[in-house]
């Protein structure tokens, strides 16, 4: 196996629900070895759910890959639930799902908003984390998510899809993009939260890969799953993702310095622009940083997932 090629497509072999709360079931499937080393892999959004190509990133003969549908999102239930749905929802919940598991530190990999997920966990149960590979870095701080859903950052390298994005809510005399878009996604017209629905997610989709992928914008368009990706999307950012300050991950990175960290930051990410990992890297002593030249947001572009599999290889001879 080329350790620079994805793992071949491969099935679950166990799966399983988890009540994490009298209201939220957390869904999740176990890939690879039963006995081998375990890693966790956390989705973005938040609110996409596990994708088929996300078991992939781990050799299924060494590792035990873990894979839970965050709270409301894909198979976990209530679907798009907005209630007792945070940050430290979803923290605790990772490791009510590591004890359930009877599993001791796993290897910790995320992406985008699974990159934040997976930072707070760390930062709040050390001792749970043996290894992080992060990608697409989301400190979510203010500027951060203004780039992404204000104007004058990315809408000005994707005017026309900006646009589109900007539709649904002009007119309604919202003092910003995300007031305008939480108050559609949270309100009793369903047309109209369907339709914003669609729009949010198309707009996130047309800048997750170098080069647009126009089958997934038109699934984008028309994926009743976009319902649970704007509106917890939108519930986040809306909520500055329920941090106690607005340079939570940098002000407590002394709790994480020691975990080895491996950071994967496409240089063309529109969505979570390089300068986070940049700095994320400077103050982490056990980082190292790999920025791939040609790469986008997208775990899947070929030199993203090329990093992310080197990734996981490397880690395999971590203390454990």
């Amino acid at each position: 196996m080329n350790a620079r090629e994805l793992f071949p497509a491969i099935e679950p072999y166990e799966t399983g629900t988890l009540k994490v709360s009298a209201l939220h079931t957390m869904f999740y499937e176990q890939v690879g070895n039963p006995k081998g080393r375990p890693a966790l892999y956390l989705h973005g959004g938040p609110g996409i759910g596990i994708l088929p190509g996300y078991r992939r990133f781990f050799d299924p003969s060494f590792y035990r890959t873990i894979l839970p549908d965050q709270r409301a999102a894909g198979r976990s239930t209530p679907h798009a639930e907005l209630r007792e749905n945070t940050t430290w929802d979803l923290v605790e919940d990772l490791e009510r799902l590591r004890r359930h598991l009877g599993l001791g530190p796993w290897i910790v990999m995320g992406g985008s908003w699974g990159s934040t997920l997976a930072l707070c966990y760390a930062i709040k149960h050390p001792e749970s984390v043996a290894g992080l590979i992060i990608r697409g870095v989301w400190l979510v701080r203010p500027f951060e998510i203004t780039w992404l859903y204000e104007e004058g950052g990315a809408s000005n390298v994707f005017p026309d899809e900006w646009e589109r994005f900007r539709a649904p809510i002009d007119g309604i005399g919202a003092s910003s993009t995300l007031e305008g878009y939480y108050g559609l996604l949270t309100g009793a017209d369903e047309n109209a939260k369907r339709e914003a629905a669609k729009a949010w997610s198309r707009w996130e989709g047309a800048m997750a890969t170098l080069v647009p992928d126009q089958v997934a914008l038109a699934q984008a368009d028309g994926d009743h799953l976009a319902l649970a990706k704007a509106r917890i999307e939108c519930h986040y950012a809306y909520n500055k993702v329920f941090l106690e300050s607005d340079n939570y991950i940098l002000d407590n990175v002394a709790r994480i310095s020691h975990i080895p960290c491996r950071i994967v930051q496409g240089r063309h990410d529109v969505i979570c622009p390089t300068i986070s990992a940049w700095q994320l890297h400077k103050v982490l002593p056990k980082s190292d940083l790999r920025i791939v030249a040609d790469g986008s947001h997208s775990p899947m572009d070929r030199g993203m997932a090329a990093e992310l599999v080197q990734a996981s290889e490397d880690f395999r001879s971590l203390d454990t």
